[in-house]
């Protein structure tokens, strides 16, 4: 492999400034047009639901309890977005999709380790979003007491309409295409400069042929510019 000059190389990237400017504006440019025209923003809403005595009084929720809610939490979050559930949510609201692409759109996770259960939602229209979150929660409950016979699960928040999409940021989505197209300059600029075989310099004569140099012819045009 050749051995490349860090100071050539750091020379010829100086002298080709403007290419790393235009390349990396170039860049910016196309990650706002795609932003704001092509990428469909998307919002997220969210309900938590409660795992709770059988009985329905908190009072009374002895260790016995917590510990069976505990084991029950990641059974629970399987049967949310299952196609018993889901499905009925569809149908309640009307909605013109499937279960898969709903599916997808939905993510259940306990919080912190609790008896509580969160159920995002996330869709393009933000009022759509919250609607799915509270159906979704509310066939849930209803579901959980037909299945296992217990009423221990309440929704302890209701979904909140979102007011931004969560996929777009137009700073940070900035501050990364400034990146890419700084390294993709950088990167061009590299493999021009490493399979350049021009002679720049007399130096570079020295180091091919291996003979020093005894004179040189200048080249000046008209003008007496060189």
């Amino acid at each position: 492999m050749e051995e490349i000059d860090l100071k050539e190389l750091f020379e010829f990237v100086k002298s080709k400034i403007e290419v790393i400017i235009i390349t990396t504006i170039l860049v910016c440019t196309l990650g706002c047009l795609y932003i704001l025209f092509l990428q469909k923003p998307m919002y997220s809403s969210y309900t938590t639901v409660v795992l709770k005595s059988s009985s329905g009084d908190s009072t009374g929720l002895s260790t016995g309890d917590v510990q069976l809610n505990k084991n029950l939490v990641s059974t629970y979050a399987e049967i949310m977005k299952s196609r018993r559930i889901l499905d009925q949510v569809i149908s309640n609201l009307k909605l013109s999709t499937s279960y898969g692409v709903l599916s997808s759109r939905v993510s259940v996770s306990a919080v912190n380790n609790t008896e509580i259960i969160r159920i995002s939602v996330s869709d393009e229209a933000p009022d759509v979003a919250k609607n799915i979150a509270n159906e979704a929660a509310k066939v849930f409950t209803q579901e959980i007491d037909t299945l296992y016979k217990m009423d221990n699960v309440g929704i302890l928040d209701e979904a909140k309409e979102s007011s931004a999409p969560y996929n777009i940021n137009i700073p940070k989505t900035l501050i990364l295409c400034f990146f890419v197209g700084l390294v993709l300059a950088l990167g061009i600029l590299f493999i021009i400069f490493y399979f350049d075989r021009t002679i720049k310099s007399t130096e570079q004569i020295e180091q091919k042929i291996k003979l020093p140099i005894l004179g040189s012819v200048q080249d000046f045009g008209k003008g007496g510019k060189k």
